[in-house]
């Protein structure tokens, strides 16, 4: 089918309709495409985070007040009657109500739930663009989309992950042609033929989006992001990724089903079929070029395109040595998937094994029905899940024969598990499925090796950061860039001394006022491993904070620090240490946290009769790298699930107190409910401990890294910790930040030593490494780099910025934009305050950086 229609369909995600500024972006784009004789459908998603709210609101957790309040806002700063979303609000708490009544949530209810985020943004779209002298007007999608029927055995994929019908629609095209202006209607819903609502699959907006332009034959579709197109890799993640300007469908849809996220996997094959052109565009920038999809419009020289990694994927093992020769015995097992509804991904096969990959976008993978899978596949093999996985592909065209080129850049799985290796039928990718938490670090090695010496051309664009600096955006900084008002004291202190950390008292100051607005904490303790410096700690006592210590060595550090503190503002939190250092922490009246059973049956004595806490494991950890997960099996920490009971009998047979329970999942996370997340698994099995009084939060509040990325939205938090308190008002809330408060206090000076070209590589060394800053080489951690000399001097050089030690991996950054450096410049490393100097060392004899404490 050629598109020959005047419809052009124009799909809005979350982030591009939470604001009046977004709101009159779309205004503008559809008033030019109006002005093109083009009749714009738009599509939007739910407001950000509202899915994820009603999402909490089906485990039945107070969520409604927090889901109105965004729209209310919202509503506000658009300058729209509430009255326009109050019949759709007020319907959803009957339905939120009834289910907490009968305590189930259904797939047919959880759709009909989820839609409401699509159904009230849209209302506020339509009656914002109608007052702006807009006509507009708004369609349900539930009447123009059917879900085709299925005969799986899986309600969760009908009901909450369906696919539609996308034939070519005259009525529908009549019915839309009539009239002026633009329709305004829903992603990610759709109707079946009972008349019930199905849902697409969670970021199936951009599939709404596709079946609209397919069938209303539209001549373009158009998908409007917070980026400009589709790039060789995560652009967020890797400031050098480059622009991919042109794709065929085939090519996008590898891209996109091995992780990109601009675009949902299944929104290519609808305008695929049909022949319809797909363009994405960024919102922020409306005029930036972006990527083509199209048939026959691709660069199609064997090459790799773009690097791409895709996260939460479950791998099922099937064991069998008798599944060599046996006939059928693949059918059989397939069978078992097909019964359940669950599409495979990826296949490898042996003589004695069956591996197989399944994709959460593709699939609704309950833990029932991963249950029931492997009962019946253990009916043939023995099977087994192994979660936590993650696919790292290269994609591209013509991969097979161009491996003798690649083989350089596949060293870097030289010392990785790898579970499982593929490669594409269609010769468009290599894939490979490894440990969830090395993904990152694979990605941005292979797109090193692989785009590095890579020139513009038909293909490729600009770079990510180049594409900004050319539209006359500054480059992007963190939030707290307190360093750059302070360029030339910092300057001064480094020619004086370096390398140096420097600590600002101002930054303290908002870090702690950020917390301070978490108004339903009741304690909050500053996790002393992140910095000891004597000044910050000083400043936290005078702030009326208590200190998380972990070794009684910190607690020595603390009650010698502060000779008048209170021992209940010093919380002891162990793990695996000898019996010495509990009976040390209780001698000096500390609160005392265990993390495991054996203390209470290795020494009874020692705890009976004793006031504790405990820390509990909620079974799943959270973070940007496995050493920083401090929950799961694979983490050391807490008490597991399936040892609660034998806990609680433990603790009641010999007298031990249990004042409070403790649970900390991770660091560097940004997701809000988290900490709601946490107390509400306490609450489910404080019942086991009538005398607890409090529940510990934890600490592991996300700061931004890398620019460009949304801070943790401390207003949602605090809404959230509310409905914690107010549901549970028995318990007290603690919480625990460490690097939240002290990281973008901190730099790192250090001055340029010598540079280094090597072919296209490009080495700034400076006068400290690893040695002063592990974490980059430890848990490949990203801190911001800039030369402090250079401030406002165009970035004409990438290089990687290196230490003097003796180690390959003494690496503090890659691929970084700078000013052609000069011997003696001043280099900041930004949010160096947490786990900085704290784990200095003196490896190679080298004197790691000394600190300094810079007052307001």
């Amino acid at each position: 089918m050629t598109p020959t229609g005047k419809f052009t369909v124009i799909k809005f995600g979350g982030t591009s309709v939470s604001s009046l500024k977004c709101w009159k972006t779309i205004k503008e784009i559809a008033s030019d495409r109006l002005k093109r004789g083009l009749k714009p459908v738009i599509v939007c998603s739910a407001v950000a985070g509202v899915s994820n709210e009603l999402e909490n609101a089906l485990k039945f957790e107070p969520v409604l007040s927090n889901i109105e309040n965004i729209h209310k806002e919202l509503a506000k700063e658009l300058n729209v009657d509430i009255s326009e979303i109050s019949e759709p609000l007020k319907e959803l708490s009957m339905l939120l109500k009834g289910a907490e009544l009968v305590n189930e949530a259904g797939p047919r209810l959880r759709a009909k739930v989820m839609a409401y985020g699509e159904l009230v943004s849209t209302k506020l779209g339509a009656a914002y663009l109608n007052r702006e002298g807009l006509r507009t007007t708004w369609q349900d999608a539930r009447e123009c989309l059917t879900a085709l029927e299925s005969f799986t055995n899986n309600p969760d994929r009908d009901m909450l992950s369906a696919s539609c019908d996308y034939k070519k629609d005259p009525e529908l095209i009549e019915r839309f042609s009539k009239g002026s202006g633009v329709i305004l209607t829903q992603g990610f819903i759709a109707g079946n033929g009972a008349g019930d609502t199905v849902l697409l699959g969670r970021g199936g907006s951009d599939i709404s989006a596709s079946y609209f332009a397919a069938k209303l034959n539209a001549s373009v579709c158009e998908i409007w992001t917070d980026v400009p197109g589709m790039y060789t890799a995560n652009p967020r993640q890797i400031p050098s990724a480059r622009l991919i300007r042109v794709l065929d469908y085939d090519e996008a849809q590898e891209i996109a089903s091995s992780g990109a996220k601009v675009l949902h996997p299944r929104c290519l094959a609808p305008v695929k079929k049909c022949g319809i052109p797909l363009k994405i565009y960024c919102l922020e920038h409306p005029k930036m070029d972006g990527t083509l999809v199209a048939s026959e419009c691709s660069v199609k020289d064997a090459c790799v395109k773009a690097i791409s990694s895709k996260k939460g994927i479950t791998l099922i093992s099937m064991e069998s040595v008798d599944m060599w020769h046996q006939v059928g015995f693949l059918s059989d097992v397939f069978s078992c998937f097909k019964r359940n509804g669950i599409s495979i991904d990826l296949v490898s096969t042996s003589e004695t094994n069956v591996t197989v990959t399944l994709d959460q976008t593709t699939n609704v993978l309950t833990k029932e029905t991963l249950k029931k899978l492997i009962t019946e596949l253990n009916a043939f093999c023995q099977a087994k899940t192994i979660d936590s996985c993650a696919m790292v592909s290269m994609v591209g065209r013509n991969i097979r024969s161009i491996l003798s080129q690649l083989a350089p850049a596949l060293e870097v799985f030289e010392e990785q598990k790898i579970y499982l290796v593929s490669q594409a039928a269609n010769d468009l990718n290599l894939t490979f499925v490894v440990d969830e938490d090395q993904a990152d670090r694979l990605v941005i090695k292979l797109h090193e090796q692989l785009f590095k010496q890579r020139g513009r051309d038909k293909l490729l664009g600009d770079s990510w950061q180049a594409l900004f600096e050319k539209n006359g955006k500054e480059p992007e900084r963190l939030p707290d860039t307190w360093w750059l008002n302070r360029k030339d004291e910092l300057i001064a202190i480094a020619k004086k001394s370096s390398p140096l950390y420097v600590y600002e008292e101002g930054a303290l100051d908002r870090s702690l006022s950020k917390i301070s607005r978490l108004n339903s904490i009741d304690r909050v303790f500053y996790s002393i491993k992140a910095n000891r410096q004597r000044d910050i700690l000083k400043k936290f006592y005078d702030e009326k904070l208590g200190f998380e210590c972990v070794s009684p060595f910190e607690v020595k550090y603390i009650l010698e620090l502060f000779p008048k503190i209170d021992p209940k503002r010093i919380l002891f939190t162990p793990n695996f240490a000898s019996k010495n250092e509990y009976e040390y922490a209780f001698e000096k009246k500390v609160i005392v946290t265990l993390d495991n059973l054996f203390p209470i049956k290795g020494w009874p004595d020692l705890l009976k009769g004793k006031e504790v806490f405990v820390r509990v494991d909620p079974g799943h950890g959270q973070g940007h790298h496995k050493y920083v997960h401090t929950a799961g099996i694979r983490s050391k920490f807490g008490v597991s699930p399936e040892q609660f009971d034998e806990l609680a009998d433990s603790v009641k047979r010999n007298d031990i107190k249990v004042k409070g329970l403790h649970t900390h999942v991770g660091s560097n996370i940004f997701t809000p409910e988290t900490w709601s997340n946490n107390a509400r698994f306490m609450a489910s099995m404080a019942g086991m401990f009538p005398e607890a009084e409090v529940f510990d939060l934890g600490g592991g509040l996300g700061i931004v890294e890398k620019p460009g990325r949304i801070e943790l939205d401390m207003g949602t938090l605090n809404t959230m910790l509310q409905e914690v308190a107010s549901a549970y008002p028995k318990y007290k809330l603690w919480i625990e930040p460490g690097r939240f408060l002290v990281a973008e206090a901190g730099v790192l000076l250090a001055k340029v030593t010598q540079t280094k070209k090597k072919d296209e590589y490009n080495y700034i060394g400076i006068d400290t490494g690893m040695n002063s800053l592990i974490r980059p080489a430890l848990y490949g951690a990203h801190h911001e780099i800039v030369n402090l000399s250079k401030i406002g001097k165009p970035s004409n050089v990438v290089a990687n910025i290196v230490g003097p030690i003796c180690e390959s991996g003494d690496i503090l950054g890659y691929e970084r934009p700078m000013p052609e450096p000069s011997e003696g410049d001043v280099i900041l490393i930004a949010t160096a305050g947490a786990y900085g100097h704290v784990m200095g060392s003196n490896y190679n004899m080298r004197e790691p950086a000394k600190e300094y404490f810079l007052k307001r």
